[in-house]
């Protein structure tokens, strides 16, 4: 998530190794992020862009995402192929926010369903834009807003208020089983609850910055947490491959590739192909 040419790279690798159309590769909307994103895509690249906390840096995300699909244009690229999700962060917000808000305060638990549903109309902007219609035209789909981030952890709250707040045409939502199941059983989905609410939503984080509450400072503290926890999550992964890999007999060399056994890609064995 810091260096632009190393995440380029590893999508790149990524990208080759699996070998699937509907692969999308995950590249942090960090600073360092945001040209690797305009680079992946130009290279015919599927990106998920995560960590998104912030309604300027998804500004800056969409326009990443704008500039990459150019440059595949320009490259000759089929854009129909090439998909995106932008990916907005919710509970974390409220966790934060809460928490220097203090018990009592009216807005507690409002921060992230209001910065959420602010972020659908920048979309909302961008997506109905001259820019975005010359790319509509040559077949290109648009970065769809991906809520991440739903299960509610505050026992205090509805567990189902991050998916039916959050409900809009052409949205993602990435929802834990447990929340899931908590919509299907009793979530009261009424529709479109996005695109009436920008007034209140404005509102309330208004109210929030009253209350002595730095956006910046917090959507920047989120941002440092959740890079670090993507680290955390992927030498895990890594490491537990390799156990797995060295239980399997391979061998398995310090830089995490592996050797397969006998001599080359016959010893892989009749389904080699990915059948």
């Amino acid at each position: 998530g810091h260096d632009t040419e190393r995440t380029v790279a590893e999508a790149k690798a990524l990208w080759w190794l699996v070998d699937r159309p509907n692969l999308y590769i995950k590249i942090p909307a960090t600073l360092a992020g945001l040209p690797a994103i305009t680079q992946a895509l130009a290279a015919g690249i599927s990106v998920n862009v995560t960590l998104i906390f912030s309604l300027e840096r998804y500004e800056a995300v969409m326009e990443a995402f704008l500039a990459g699909l150019e440059q595949a244009q320009a490259a000759g690229r089929d854009l129909s192929r090439l998909g995106s999700v932008a990916s907005f962060f919710v509970s974390r917000v409220d966790s934060e926010v809460d928490k220097q808000l203090g018990d009592g305060h009216p807005r507690r638990g409002q921060a992230a369903i209001a910065n959420a549903q602010l972020a659908y109309s920048r979309y909302e902007q961008v997506f109905s834009g001259e820019r975005w219609k010359a790319l509509q035209q040559v077949g290109a789909q648009p970065q769809r807003p991906l809520w991440a981030s739903t299960g509610v952890k505050d026992p205090a709250y509805d567990d189902t208020q991050y998916v039916v707040e959050l409900v809009a045409p052409g949205t993602v939502n990435t929802m834990p089983e447990a929340t899931l199941e908590a919509v299907a059983d009793h979530g009261v989905v009424r529709g479109d609850t996005v695109t009436t609410a920008y007034a209140k939503a404005q509102q309330v984080l208004d109210d929030i910055a009253a209350a002595g509450i730095s956006y910046d400072d917090v959507v920047q503290l989120l941002e440092r947490e959740g890079l670090s926890k993507f680290e955390d999550a992927w030498d895990s992964l890594i490491e537990s491959v390799t156990d797995q890999l060295e239980k399997a007999g391979a061998d398995v060399d310090a830089r995490g590739s592996t050797a397969p056994l006998g001599d080359g890609p016959a010893a892989a064995g009749p389904d080699s192909n990915g059948s």
